[in-house]
């Protein structure tokens, strides 16, 4: 019975002195994701690992299903726990654990051991070769291969025994909250929520902002942003997602500015808004789903015209990714079916017949002069007004 999974990760080794602080944030985001299952857990950090032992009974597939999704994990070994170090208790111990996970099929092997406990009654060569020896007297279905090995079996020797033969990949990355927090702008599309997802798995922690426009835009659309909210947190952790109504200043812009520069305009205006809420949520960024090319208001000249409107640095995630590149994360991560969900959002419903593609800078602040009058006191309003929402999955 698999007792404890030691978690590995990569990245987080070549960290130097700073290494025990992404090792205690990676052991927190752990312990963080195992509270969403049934059980008892204790998660430690020891010489370079980190352990989650289970204190009672637990669901095996439950506990997969949370650690798969645990950004900073590269790998997850189901581990059996031996109290009883003598040799011959740990061969017997192996061989059980080995049918278990393999079964009667062949396969070969390599042993791998190390030995925290330098007063063992055998080195770390000698455990790989005695070991290996009772598997292949054991397990008639066993071969070793040194050079290429189908199995790799794995013995530690600490102040218990650990045994592993399976490693389960995990998600990589880094663990949330290690890179500082952004603020992102979430859509009902396909793109912003795999943006969100590609900051979290590099460690950031993430707040969104949507931008509603009743009666243009329907509750079951904002539903839908905060369905892609929850999904993404199931990654990301607990989102703020501060919901703009947006429709007042739209309509302004709308009956005051040339259609074709609508879309860059209204674009413009909600990157001012998300900078002051990210400001004042101590965010550092902003993060975009946009993919150069892909719209009209994506093109080289509007992203450099929305982006002089920042002060923020913009990520822009999935910048150099085809479409159907961003499909598939959206499918492995489970966001694809809801962003599909046929209710459009507010860019998509005043988006102009013929929207302007290569937008001059000069041309588009002189039309946004025709806002002035009403314009400050509007994203005042608008921000101050906001709705936010938590959502965790």
């Amino acid at each position: 019975m698999v007792q404890a999974f030691l978690i590995k990760y990569s990245e987080i080794g070549i960290k130097g002195k700073n290494r025990y602080m992404f090792e205690d944030a990676l052991r927190d985001r752990v312990a963080e994701k195992l509270k969403k299952c049934e059980g008892t857990f204790a998660v430690q950090r020891e010489n370079g690992r980190i352990y989650v032992e289970a204190k009672s009974e637990y669901d095996y597939e439950e506990v997969m299903e949370q650690l798969t999704k645990c950004f900073g994990i590269a790998h997850i070994c189901p581990v059996v726990l031996i109290e009883d170090k003598s040799f011959a208790h740990i061969c017997r111990e192996l061989v059980a654990h080995m049918e278990e996970e393999i079964g009667s099929r062949p396969f070969t092997f390599k042993v791998f051991a190390k030995r925290s406990d330098k007063q063992y009654e055998r080195t770390s060569p000698e455990i790989c070769q005695d070991a290996g020896a009772y598997i292949l007297e054991h397990m008639p279905n066993a071969k070793v291969d040194v050079h290429h090995p189908e199995v790799s079996v794995n013995i530690e020797i600490r102040h218990r025994a650990y045994v592993y033969v399976t490693s389960i990949k995990g998600p990589g990355g880094m663990p949330v909250g290690t890179s500082g927090r952004s603020m992102l702008l979430l859509s009902g599309g396909i793109d912003s929520p795999v943006a969100g997802y590609m900051m979290a798995k590099r460690g950031v922690r993430i707040e969104a902002v949507y931008f509603h426009a009743p009666p243009y835009t329907s509750e079951r659309a904002k539903q839908k942003v905060i369905d892609l909210a929850e999904i993404v947190s199931d990654y990301a952790g607990e989102i703020r997602l501060h919901i703009v109504n947006f429709t007042d200043i739209q309509m302004y812009i709308y009956e005051n500015c040339p259609h074709d520069e609508l879309t860059i305009i209204m674009r413009r205006y909600m990157m001012k808004i998300a900078e002051r809420i990210a400001g004042e949520t101590e965010c550092m960024s902003l993060v975009t789903g946009e993919s150069v090319g892909q719209v009209a208001s994506q093109t080289m000249q509007s992203l450099v015209a929305t982006n002089a409107v920042c002060t923020m640095p913009v990520f822009r995630p999935v910048i150099a990714f085809d479409k159907q590149d961003i499909i598939d994360i959206a499918e492995k991560i489970g966001t694809f079916e809801t962003s599909i969900q046929p209710y459009e959002d507010c860019c998509t419903i005043f988006v102009a017949k013929h929207p302007v593609t290569r937008p001059d800078c000069a041309a588009i602040e002189k039309s946004e002069q025709r806002l002035a009058e009403k314009i400050d006191e509007m994203l005042e309003c608008a921000i101050s007004d906001r709705e936010i929402v938590t959502v965790r999955k």
